[in-house]
Protein backbone atom coordinates (compact mmCIF):
# COMPACT_ATOMS: atom_id res chain seq x y z
CA UNK A 1 0.00 0.00 0.00
CA UNK A 2 1.13 3.66 -0.78
CA UNK A 3 1.31 6.10 2.22
CA UNK A 4 0.73 9.70 1.02
CA UNK A 5 3.57 10.32 3.24
CA UNK A 6 6.07 8.57 1.20
CA UNK A 7 4.72 10.05 -1.79
CA UNK A 8 5.45 13.51 -0.59
CA UNK A 9 9.05 12.29 0.10
CA UNK A 10 9.58 10.98 -3.20
CA UNK A 11 8.11 14.46 -4.98
CA UNK A 12 10.71 16.33 -2.94
CA UNK A 13 13.39 13.84 -3.74
CA UNK A 14 12.45 14.66 -7.54
CA UNK A 15 12.49 18.05 -7.44
CA UNK A 16 15.43 18.78 -5.18
CA UNK A 17 17.79 15.87 -7.05
CA UNK A 18 19.28 14.47 -3.48
CA UNK A 19 18.05 12.57 -0.34
CA UNK A 20 20.23 14.95 1.59
CA UNK A 21 18.53 17.97 -0.21
CA UNK A 22 15.43 16.79 0.35
CA UNK A 23 16.27 15.92 4.13
CA UNK A 24 16.94 19.70 4.22
CA UNK A 25 13.67 20.83 2.50
CA UNK A 26 11.55 18.01 4.52
CA UNK A 27 13.11 19.09 8.08
CA UNK A 28 14.46 15.48 8.70
CA UNK A 29 17.59 13.77 8.06
CA UNK A 30 19.21 11.93 5.05
CA UNK A 31 18.93 8.52 6.53
CA UNK A 32 15.32 8.92 6.84
CA UNK A 33 14.65 10.09 3.48
CA UNK A 34 16.51 7.03 2.28
CA UNK A 35 14.62 4.47 4.77
CA UNK A 36 11.27 5.83 3.47
CA UNK A 37 12.36 5.77 -0.28
CA UNK A 38 13.37 1.89 0.53
CA UNK A 39 9.95 1.92 1.82
CA UNK A 40 8.02 3.00 -1.04
CA UNK A 41 9.85 0.64 -3.63
CA UNK A 42 9.28 -2.27 -1.32
CA UNK A 43 5.69 -1.18 -1.53
CA UNK A 44 5.00 -0.86 -5.44
CA UNK A 45 7.65 -3.67 -6.15
CA UNK A 46 10.00 -2.06 -7.93
CA UNK A 47 12.82 0.57 -8.36
CA UNK A 48 12.30 4.27 -8.42
CA UNK A 49 14.87 6.18 -7.73
CA UNK A 50 18.82 5.62 -9.60
CA UNK A 51 21.95 7.19 -7.95
CA UNK A 52 23.57 9.01 -10.59
CA UNK A 53 26.94 10.89 -8.94
CA UNK A 54 26.08 12.70 -6.13
CA UNK A 55 22.65 13.46 -7.56
CA UNK A 56 19.31 11.17 -7.67
CA UNK A 57 17.24 10.74 -10.85
CA UNK A 58 13.89 8.83 -11.60
CA UNK A 59 13.05 5.34 -12.98
CA UNK A 60 10.65 4.90 -15.24
CA UNK A 61 8.28 4.32 -12.56
CA UNK A 62 9.55 6.94 -10.77
CA UNK A 63 8.29 9.32 -13.24
CA UNK A 64 5.07 7.89 -13.18
CA UNK A 65 4.44 7.70 -9.68
CA UNK A 66 5.49 11.61 -9.20
CA UNK A 67 3.10 12.37 -12.16
CA UNK A 68 0.45 10.98 -10.46
CA UNK A 69 1.73 12.25 -6.97
CA UNK A 70 0.40 15.69 -7.58
CA UNK A 71 -3.13 14.63 -8.33
CA UNK A 72 -3.32 12.17 -5.60
CA UNK A 73 -1.66 14.67 -3.09
CA UNK A 74 -4.30 17.44 -3.96
CA UNK A 75 -7.60 15.02 -3.43
CA UNK A 76 -5.65 13.63 -0.43
CA UNK A 77 -5.56 17.49 0.93
CA UNK A 78 -8.68 18.13 -0.16
CA UNK A 79 -10.49 15.53 2.08
CA UNK A 80 -8.68 16.51 4.56
CA UNK A 81 -9.93 19.28 4.69
CA UNK A 82 -13.40 18.47 3.90
CA UNK A 83 -13.42 15.81 6.66
CA UNK A 84 -12.36 18.60 9.49
CA UNK A 85 -14.79 21.04 8.35
CA UNK A 86 -17.48 17.96 8.60
CA UNK A 87 -15.86 16.92 12.02
CA UNK A 88 -15.85 20.63 13.21
CA UNK A 89 -19.27 21.48 12.40
CA UNK A 90 -18.31 23.47 9.39
CA UNK A 91 -19.93 21.78 7.07
CA UNK A 92 -22.18 18.64 6.63
CA UNK A 93 -25.54 17.01 5.95
CA UNK A 94 -28.27 15.40 7.85
CA UNK A 95 -31.15 13.85 6.45
CA UNK A 96 -33.82 13.69 8.73
CA UNK A 97 -37.27 11.85 8.38
CA UNK A 98 -40.20 12.65 10.77
CA UNK A 99 -43.77 12.28 11.13
CA UNK A 100 -46.48 15.44 10.48
CA UNK A 101 -47.51 16.45 13.66
CA UNK A 102 -43.24 16.70 14.93
CA UNK A 103 -42.96 18.38 11.75
CA UNK A 104 -44.68 21.15 12.64
CA UNK A 105 -43.88 21.49 15.89
CA UNK A 106 -40.31 20.36 17.41
CA UNK A 107 -38.40 19.81 13.67
CA UNK A 108 -38.52 23.96 13.35
CA UNK A 109 -37.14 25.03 16.57
CA UNK A 110 -34.38 22.06 16.41
CA UNK A 111 -33.38 23.05 12.87
CA UNK A 112 -33.32 26.99 13.17
CA UNK A 113 -31.85 26.40 16.83
CA UNK A 114 -28.72 24.11 14.29
CA UNK A 115 -29.07 26.14 11.76
CA UNK A 116 -27.60 29.36 14.37
CA UNK A 117 -25.21 27.52 15.47
CA UNK A 118 -23.75 25.70 12.73
CA UNK A 119 -24.83 27.51 9.86
CA UNK A 120 -22.64 25.23 7.38
CA UNK A 121 -24.59 22.19 8.46
CA UNK A 122 -27.62 21.45 5.95
CA UNK A 123 -30.76 19.61 7.07
CA UNK A 124 -33.19 18.31 4.44
CA UNK A 125 -36.58 16.78 5.93
CA UNK A 126 -39.00 14.15 4.35
CA UNK A 127 -41.87 13.04 6.14
CA UNK A 128 -43.41 9.50 7.46
CA UNK A 129 -44.93 7.84 9.46
CA UNK A 130 -43.59 5.24 11.79
CA UNK A 131 -42.70 1.98 10.71
CA UNK A 132 -41.42 3.86 7.19
CA UNK A 133 -39.89 6.24 9.01
CA UNK A 134 -37.60 3.46 11.47
CA UNK A 135 -37.49 1.55 7.95
CA UNK A 136 -35.82 4.56 6.19
CA UNK A 137 -33.09 4.81 8.68
CA UNK A 138 -31.59 1.03 8.80
CA UNK A 139 -31.51 0.82 4.93
CA UNK A 140 -30.12 3.97 4.69
CA UNK A 141 -32.28 6.61 3.47
CA UNK A 142 -32.45 8.80 6.47
CA UNK A 143 -29.91 9.80 9.13
CA UNK A 144 -32.12 10.62 11.87
CA UNK A 145 -35.93 9.53 12.39
CA UNK A 146 -38.41 11.88 15.00
CA UNK A 147 -40.93 7.97 15.59
CA UNK A 148 -43.42 7.23 18.14
CA UNK A 149 -44.84 4.87 20.06
CA UNK A 150 -47.86 4.17 22.32
CA UNK A 151 -47.11 3.00 25.92
CA UNK A 152 -47.79 -0.70 26.84
CA UNK A 153 -48.26 -1.34 22.97
CA UNK A 154 -46.40 -4.56 21.45
CA UNK A 155 -42.78 -4.53 19.95
CA UNK A 156 -41.41 -2.11 23.17
CA UNK A 157 -37.56 -4.97 21.49
CA UNK A 158 -38.57 -2.91 17.76
CA UNK A 159 -35.88 -0.35 18.18
CA UNK A 160 -33.00 -2.15 20.08
CA UNK A 161 -30.71 -1.84 17.47
CA UNK A 162 -30.56 1.61 17.32
CA UNK A 163 -29.92 4.56 19.55
CA UNK A 164 -32.68 5.97 21.01
CA UNK A 165 -33.21 9.66 22.21
CA UNK A 166 -36.18 10.01 24.00
CA UNK A 167 -37.64 13.43 24.22
CA UNK A 168 -40.70 13.87 25.63
CA UNK A 169 -44.60 12.07 26.03
CA UNK A 170 -47.13 13.07 24.28
CA UNK A 171 -50.83 12.68 25.87
CA UNK A 172 -54.26 11.70 23.46
CA UNK A 173 -56.74 13.84 23.77
CA UNK A 174 -60.43 13.85 22.87
CA UNK A 175 -61.35 16.59 19.73
CA UNK A 176 -64.97 17.43 20.39
CA UNK A 177 -67.32 19.72 17.82
CA UNK A 178 -67.96 23.22 19.99
CA UNK A 179 -71.76 21.78 20.83
CA UNK A 180 -71.40 18.90 21.36
CA UNK A 181 -72.15 17.91 25.11
CA UNK A 182 -69.10 16.73 26.54
CA UNK A 183 -67.39 19.54 24.66
CA UNK A 184 -66.91 21.95 28.16
CA UNK A 185 -65.82 18.82 30.27
CA UNK A 186 -63.04 19.17 32.30
CA UNK A 187 -62.21 15.43 31.22
CA UNK A 188 -63.89 12.67 30.07
CA UNK A 189 -63.30 9.00 29.18
CA UNK A 190 -63.27 6.82 25.88
CA UNK A 191 -66.21 5.51 27.30
CA UNK A 192 -68.47 8.23 27.13
CA UNK A 193 -68.17 8.33 23.19
CA UNK A 194 -69.08 4.78 22.17
CA UNK A 195 -72.18 5.81 20.58
CA UNK A 196 -69.93 8.76 17.90
CA UNK A 197 -69.13 8.70 14.64
CA UNK A 198 -65.51 8.79 14.99
CA UNK A 199 -62.45 10.18 12.04
CA UNK A 200 -59.46 8.61 12.57
CA UNK A 201 -55.95 9.25 11.63
CA UNK A 202 -52.96 7.79 10.61
CA UNK A 203 -53.13 3.99 10.21
CA UNK A 204 -50.91 3.30 13.37
CA UNK A 205 -53.01 6.02 15.30
CA UNK A 206 -56.15 4.41 14.10
CA UNK A 207 -54.85 0.64 15.29
CA UNK A 208 -53.91 2.59 18.67
CA UNK A 209 -57.17 4.25 18.43
CA UNK A 210 -59.28 1.04 17.92
CA UNK A 211 -57.52 -0.88 20.55
CA UNK A 212 -58.16 1.55 22.93
CA UNK A 213 -62.16 1.68 22.32
CA UNK A 214 -62.77 -2.05 22.47
CA UNK A 215 -60.43 -1.90 26.08
CA UNK A 216 -63.72 0.32 26.97
CA UNK A 217 -65.97 -1.86 25.32
CA UNK A 218 -67.15 -0.78 22.39
CA UNK A 219 -65.78 -0.92 18.73
CA UNK A 220 -65.82 2.84 17.23
CA UNK A 221 -67.54 3.49 13.98
CA UNK A 222 -65.05 5.11 12.10
CA UNK A 223 -66.67 7.74 9.26
CA UNK A 224 -63.79 8.99 7.97
CA UNK A 225 -60.19 8.37 7.98
CA UNK A 226 -57.32 10.43 6.66
CA UNK A 227 -53.48 11.02 7.57
CA UNK A 228 -54.12 14.68 7.46
CA UNK A 229 -54.66 16.03 11.14
CA UNK A 230 -56.29 19.53 9.79
CA UNK A 231 -58.45 17.91 7.78
CA UNK A 232 -59.43 15.33 10.84
CA UNK A 233 -59.76 19.00 13.21
CA UNK A 234 -61.98 20.58 9.90
CA UNK A 235 -64.04 17.48 10.01
CA UNK A 236 -64.92 17.99 13.42
CA UNK A 237 -65.21 21.49 13.60
CA UNK A 238 -67.90 20.97 10.91
CA UNK A 239 -70.13 18.65 13.59
CA UNK A 240 -69.35 15.25 11.15
CA UNK A 241 -68.20 13.57 14.23
CA UNK A 242 -65.13 12.87 17.14
CA UNK A 243 -61.46 11.94 17.44
CA UNK A 244 -58.58 11.20 19.34
CA UNK A 245 -55.20 12.94 18.52
CA UNK A 246 -51.85 13.66 20.17
CA UNK A 247 -51.35 16.96 21.81
CA UNK A 248 -48.43 17.51 19.38
CA UNK A 249 -51.21 17.54 16.72
CA UNK A 250 -53.81 19.27 18.54
CA UNK A 251 -50.59 22.56 18.97
CA UNK A 252 -49.73 22.12 15.09
CA UNK A 253 -52.91 22.38 13.55
CA UNK A 254 -54.60 24.42 16.17
CA UNK A 255 -58.24 23.55 14.97
CA UNK A 256 -61.13 26.35 14.70
CA UNK A 257 -65.14 24.78 16.01
CA UNK A 258 -63.73 21.99 17.82
CA UNK A 259 -62.44 21.70 21.64
CA UNK A 260 -60.17 19.48 22.72
CA UNK A 261 -60.78 17.36 26.72
CA UNK A 262 -58.16 15.43 28.22
CA UNK A 263 -58.66 11.76 28.53
CA UNK A 264 -58.97 9.80 31.67
CA UNK A 265 -57.65 7.34 32.04
CA UNK A 266 -54.46 8.99 30.03
CA UNK A 267 -53.28 7.42 26.92
CA UNK A 268 -49.79 8.59 25.62
CA UNK A 269 -47.06 8.54 22.79
CA UNK A 270 -43.33 8.33 23.36
CA UNK A 271 -41.14 10.58 20.90
CA UNK A 272 -38.46 10.06 20.31
CA UNK A 273 -35.78 10.43 17.65
CA UNK A 274 -33.78 7.27 16.13
CA UNK A 275 -30.43 7.18 14.43
CA UNK A 276 -27.66 4.55 14.05
CA UNK A 277 -25.04 3.66 16.14
CA UNK A 278 -21.95 4.74 13.58
CA UNK A 279 -24.42 7.94 12.54
CA UNK A 280 -24.45 9.15 16.52
CA UNK A 281 -20.95 9.71 16.44
CA UNK A 282 -21.34 11.83 13.49
CA UNK A 283 -20.81 15.37 14.70
CA UNK A 284 -23.58 17.21 12.73
CA UNK A 285 -25.78 14.34 13.35
CA UNK A 286 -25.18 14.51 17.09
CA UNK A 287 -25.83 18.21 17.07
CA UNK A 288 -29.38 17.58 15.21
CA UNK A 289 -30.21 14.81 18.53
CA UNK A 290 -29.07 17.65 20.80
CA UNK A 291 -31.07 20.25 19.18
CA UNK A 292 -34.10 18.00 18.86
CA UNK A 293 -34.26 17.60 22.90
CA UNK A 294 -33.67 20.85 23.37
CA UNK A 295 -36.70 21.67 21.31
CA UNK A 296 -39.12 19.09 22.79
CA UNK A 297 -37.70 20.59 26.41
CA UNK A 298 -39.75 23.83 25.36
CA UNK A 299 -42.56 22.02 24.52
CA UNK A 300 -44.03 22.96 28.00
CA UNK A 301 -44.27 21.96 31.57
CA UNK A 302 -47.56 19.63 30.85
CA UNK A 303 -45.16 17.90 28.64
CA UNK A 304 -43.25 14.43 30.81
CA UNK A 305 -39.64 14.27 30.08
CA UNK A 306 -38.86 10.63 29.86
Amino acid sequence: MIEARHLRVLRTVAATGSFSAAGRELGCTQPAVSQQMKALEASVGTPLLVRSGREMRLTQAGEALVRHAAGILAGLTAAEEEVAAIAGLRAGRVRLVSFPSGSSTLVPTALAALRAAHPGTRVSLEEAEPPESVDKLRVGDCDVALAFRYEGAAGAEEWADLVVRPLLTDRLVALLPERHRLARAGSLAIGELAREPWIAGCPRCRGQLVEVCEGAGFTPRIDFATDDYPAVAGLVGAGLGVAVLPQLAIESVRPRGARAVTLEPAVRREIVALTLPDLAQVPAVAATLEQLGRAAAQQGPQRKQP
